[in-house]
């Protein structure tokens, strides 16, 4: 079932988006080659609980703070002691914030100093895709619309759209109605209407599109073992327009019309 939010409900979502915003704009910066995993979900904990709120990921049970995948994990990478960053990885960093029920969720890819040509062109390209699924997210639209505006910049560069996870409903829970695929699919596919709460968010291969989980249960990564690549927002939709609630830049600049 899908949930839409009233004025009031989007206005505590939305200080939830902006201090994640906040978050990703001061601790960007500060992630490095030579920290460990662990380091930066610390990190973000800290700042999370800081300012009033808590991991939305521990709403699920997930053992941290931030998903934090690299290279070829797609999503729910696992903090850890032992994975140090290194010069030329590319690493996601999923957050979300739950405060005081009201939940964000947003997803930056980093480049840890110079990565390889080709993996910053997926770095671009993904956030490419973004862009274009949020144009295509507005009042009389379909989810279809999102998905096709993703998977068609996506394809034509020749890259593997993941297509076993996909962006959702999210504001209340972590995951709501609707799903929201990265690429053509068959089956419930909702208009767009004002009140809809969604987090858009490609995966974007640099090979395959097929992926796998590994053995600790949670960390997805490519069946081929090629870089991928994760962006996300949480947008709202109102009847004129629909605003990038986690934008970094959502000073004046968040309104989509």
């Amino acid at each position: 079932m899908i949930h839409l939010k009233n004025e009031d409900q989007i206005n505590k979502i939305r200080k939830a988006c902006h201090i994640t915003a906040d978050m990703f704009n001061e601790l960007i910066p500060k992630i490095k080659a030579g920290q460990t995993t662990k380091e930066i979900d610390k990190m973000f904990e800290d700042y999370i609980l800081a300012h009033g709120g808590k991991p939305a990921w521990w709403r699920e049970d997930y053992p941290g703070s931030v998903c934090i995948s690299i290279n070829n994990e797609v999503i729910h990478g696992l903090p850890s002691k032992k994975r140090v960053l290194k010069e030329g990885d590319l690493v996601s960093l999923d957050v979300g914030i739950d405060l005081d029920g009201y939940i964000s969720d947003t997803t930056h890819s980093v480049e840890i100093g110079k990565v390889p040509p080709k993996v910053k062109k997926l770095h671009e390209v993904t956030i490419e895709c973004l862009n274009a699924g949020i144009a295509a997210c507005k009042v009389g639209n379909r989810i279809s619309d999102i998905a096709n505006a993703v998977y068609d910049i996506a394809s034509k560069h020749g890259y593997g759209v993941v297509y076993d996870y996909c962006g959702h409903g999210v504001g209340i829970d972590v995951h709501e109605d609707p799903s929201v695929p990265n690429c053509p699919f068959r089956g419930a596919n909702p208009r767009i209407k004002a009140g809809m709460v969604l987090a858009i968010e490609p995966m974007i291969n640099l090979g395959t599109a097929d992926v796998e989980v590994l053995d600790d249960g949670w960390t997805v990564v490519t069946c081929d073992g090629e870089v991928s690549c994760h962006e996300e927002h949480t947008v709202a939709v109102f009847e004129d327009h629909t605003e990038v609630l986690t934008d970094l830049n959502y000073c004046g600049k968040s309104v989509l019309k």
